[in-house]
């Protein structure tokens, strides 16, 4: 059975102290680094609350790194707005051509076997698919880092584009993150976390989330956190600022 993690678990851990964890408990070292290396206490502590807000700041300089050189496309900047529309702004090499976007985000779901996100545009017929699959999907994988750590974007996402609404598939991209790979106890730690939507807010967006975690993990977690101590002064001990 999975639970959520309680409020006072999670005051425990925004003062764990990594190296003596480490050190306490080598077996689960692995696992611990990829969760140290991919959640800050800030961070860890928003979803277990079931929420976490991701500025335009953060997911538009993930963007810039996920774009590559290849393409025609020199920048994407998302713009989100108070009224729920997500704005995108992209240039492209074809004489520094501005091509703007705008619409909402329908569906943001990450649920164990299945990850996805639905965008309505605010065209009715959305012109280049190509296109618009391609920016989509970084911009879908942009939002999940913060959640998830740094992705692998060198493959295209499954895009589906019908009408207006653009669907992007990025279950397999999640399954081969760190997250992904790891496990704790024989628990795969991408499958501890859930996304059951979002919205666009002034400044960002505001992500529902679930942290579920079977009982003998927590169990191992709690014990970690005791054996760490609770000084907050080991490595780690500083990052509180978003990714």
């Amino acid at each position: 059975m999975v639970i959520d993690i309680p409020a006072s678990f999670i005051e425990q851990a925004k003062h764990i102290d990594w190296s003596a964890v480490r050190e306490a408990v080598k077996d689960y070292s692995p696992a611990l680094t990829v969760l140290r290396d991919t959640w800050d206490r800030e961070t860890l502590a928003q979803i277990a609350e079931g929420h976490l807000f991701v500025r335009d700041s953060v997911m538009n300089e993930a963007i810039a790194k996920n774009l590559g050189t290849g393409g025609s496309i020199r920048s994407i900047v998302l713009r989100s707005n108070a009224n729920g529309r997500l704005n995108l702004t992209c240039t492209t090499t074809k004489k520094y051509k501005k091509i703007e976007l705008s619409g909402i985000i329908e569906e943001f779901v990450h649920d164990g076997d299945k990850s996805y996100a639905v965008y309505r545009v605010r065209e009715k017929n959305i012109p280049n698919h190509g296109f618009v699959s391609w920016v989509f999907s970084r911009v879908s994988l942009s939002m999940v880092e913060r959640m998830v750590g740094r992705l692998d974007v060198s493959d295209r996402l499954p895009v589906d584009i019908r009408g207006n609404k653009v669907y992007v598939d990025f279950h397999e991209v999640l399954a081969a993150s760190k997250l992904g790979q790891t496990t704790l106890r024989g628990h795969n730690l991408m499958e501890m976390i859930e996304i059951e939507g979002a919205e666009v807010r002034e400044g960002g967006i505001m992500f529902d989330m679930k942290l579920n975690v079977p009982d003998d993990v927590r169990e191992t977690i709690r014990s970690i956190l005791q054996s760490g101590g609770s000084t907050g002064t080991g490595e780690g001990a500083e990052e509180g600022g978003a990714h």
